[in-house]
């Protein structure tokens, strides 16, 4: 069978562009090779997508993947190593079989790098964050570390250092690895703490983060600070590397056309946290999911 689209991801950006395809009477498929929802069904709760003050992240996807099957949407489980270019169509290499399509949406999304620590996993949504943006406001007059040196790390600190009581920011390294000019924030802030050639080794708790175990990384020495949450910014990994005939940056995110999203494949086009963007959020992956089926539904209208 030859597919108007098929969709890479069941995360918030798959979902929503599943919405819209399913609503033009695109015959399509969605394929996952876990389980829907994606890295946002960890979060413990969401506070910033419009309409939902507060609700987990399974809580939310789950309605997304409610709305999108009672369009009619078919969910396919598999893993796909490859998108071929095979001209009028596109072939996607799939571990269990192979798919085609006229036109392939990917919203892959990415997963923040870990710092694969005991406790990390653990308390991942009930203290260990990994997006200021989400989890901060639920941090207000509490105690937290950051732990990283990069631009993203120091950017983050200063934003989470409006909302909380006190910040500590802990990097292994004698000097952070962020521009000057926004380091300079840090060192002018009253509540921020900075703890170098530090690495963290343990995310300590009962039910929530009550503490983080850091060691100096040259004397071995180790201390306890309490914390009420933890966040990590040491980087983020696109799930790109199956597409091997499509441009990605640096990084490894999909660069796509500004206005259609289309990637350098005609045809195939990106959503969510696996384009090279800015800002990853749910609210701008369901944005670019929808602009993505659009496009999508112009380029199946082109071809008849």
């Amino acid at each position: 069978m030859i597919y108007d689209l098929i969709i890479i991801g069941g995360g918030p950006a798959g979902l929503s562009a599943a919405i819209y395809g399913l609503r033009a009477r695109l015959n399509l498929i969605l394929i996952e090779k876990m389980a829907v929802g994606g890295q946002i069904a960890l979060s413990d709760n969401i506070g910033n997508y419009p309409g939902f003050p507060s609700l987990s992240g399974v809580e939310l996807m789950q309605k997304f993947e409610e709305h999108a099957k009672g369009l009619g949407l078919n969910v396919v489980y598999d893993e796909i190593k490859d998108v071929v270019d095979d001209g009028q169509y596109k072939t996607l290499r799939g571990v269990n079989e192979n798919y085609k399509a006229k036109t392939v949406i990917i919203a892959v999304g990415a997963s923040p790098k870990r710092l694969n620590i005991p406790g990390e996993r653990e308390f991942t949504g009930r203290g260990v964050s990994y997006c200021a943006t989400c989890d901060g406001p639920f941090f207000n007059n509490e105690d937290i570390a950051v732990i990283g040196g990069g631009d993203t790390a120091v950017k983050e600190t200063n934003y989470l250092a409006k909302i909380v009581k006190s910040l500590v920011l802990i990097h292994r390294r004698k000097e952070l690895r962020a521009e000057k000019i926004i380091q300079e924030k840090i060192h002018n802030a009253k509540n921020i703490g900075l703890e170098l050639e530090h690495a963290a080794v343990s995310v300590n708790g009962t039910k929530a983060v009550e503490s983080l175990t850091i060691e100096n990384v040259k004397t071995k020495e180790k201390k306890t600070i309490t914390v009420k949450g933890v966040f990590i910014f040491i980087g983020i990994k696109p799930q790109t590397s199956f597409l091997k005939n499509i441009v990605k940056d640096e990084s490894g995110f999909v660069k796509t056309d500004p206005y259609t999203l289309m990637t350098s494949m005609p045809g195939v086009f990106c959503a969510g946290d696996s384009r090279s963007k800015k800002l990853l959020q749910v609210a701008t992956a369901v944005g670019e999911g929808t602009l993505a089926a659009t496009s999508a539904i112009d380029f199946v209208c082109g071809m008849c």
